[in-house]
């Protein structure tokens, strides 16, 4: 098999870790709403990391090869709006649905993390994909760091569709299509963008996708955790994610 076929199969094997995360939904835990706020909190702080250590300073850095320091800077809180105004208007115009109040914050809250990942994911693909098929080690390694913290992402959008439904079904459909879509952005690079992407049309994105995921944190993950009334556990696992994401970033440099 060549590397381009190798880098599909990387790209698909790092979205797909995003099901791991679904692993919690087959548990009978006593305190599910404990598992909920704890799991929230944990994605929260994962999905902020992955903003202030990941997408913005290559957001930044992609500016800063083409403009000055004021420019890149501008540019990138610019989109970073945009993105959030972009996440706003989702979760604003999402369908309602016919569950109890409690539940449908919930739902909303898997649904909306499923379409900022997916968002997230595609560019991640893309990215996959056009370092493993140049080289094949560094890739593995890239696909490797993604996958860790795809993981946490997975938590995020299967907790809170299988407390807000109780289908399984559902929880893990949702968590695929989240997944998958790193290897759509494979397939988008392969037959239509290797050619045309630039530096600058990644920085746009990185930086639109970076509001669209601090979003969500700290207008969806965290008001929820916060909503279940202990403080403590969902300060302890919103650094607990912190951390985790920090430790894959030095192991995986």
């Amino acid at each position: 098999m060549n590397n381009i076929g190798h880098s599909f199969i990387i790209s698909a094997l790092a979205g797909l870790s995003t099901m791991i995360g679904s692993i919690f939904i087959f548990f009978n835990f006593r305190n599910t709403n404990g598992v909920i706020l704890k799991s929230l909190a944990f994605a929260s702080g994962v999905m902020i990391c992955i903003c202030i250590t990941d997408l913005i300073p290559s957001s930044f850095n992609g500016f800063n090869s083409i403009y000055n320091i004021f420019v890149s800077c501008l540019s990138i809180s610019i989109f970073i709006i945009i993105g959030i105004i972009i996440a706003g208007g989702i979760n604003k115009y999402l369908p309602d649905n016919s569950l109890n109040t409690k539940n449908k914050n919930l739902y909303r809250v898997g649904f909306i993390s499923m379409i900022a990942i997916i968002l997230h994911n595609i560019p991640e693909g893309i990215a996959t994909f056009m370092l493993s098929s140049h080289d094949l080690k560094l890739g593995i390694s890239m696909a490797i760091a993604i996958a860790l913290h795809n993981i946490p992402e997975g938590i995020s959008i299967s907790i809170p569709i299988f407390y807000s439904t109780g289908s399984k079904t559902k929880s893990l459909l949702f968590t695929f299509i989240s997944g998958i879509s790193e290897l759509v952005g494979a397939v988008i690079s392969y037959f239509f963008l290797s050619k045309y992407i630039n530096e600058l049309f990644m920085s746009i994105l990185l930086s639109i996708i970076a509001g669209i995921m601090l979003y969500i944190p700290i207008y969806e993950l965290l008001p929820e955790s916060l909503s279940y009334n202990n403080r403590k556990s969902s300060v302890l696992f919103f650094l607990i994610g912190v951390l985790f994401m920090i430790i894959s970033h030095f192991l995986f440099k």
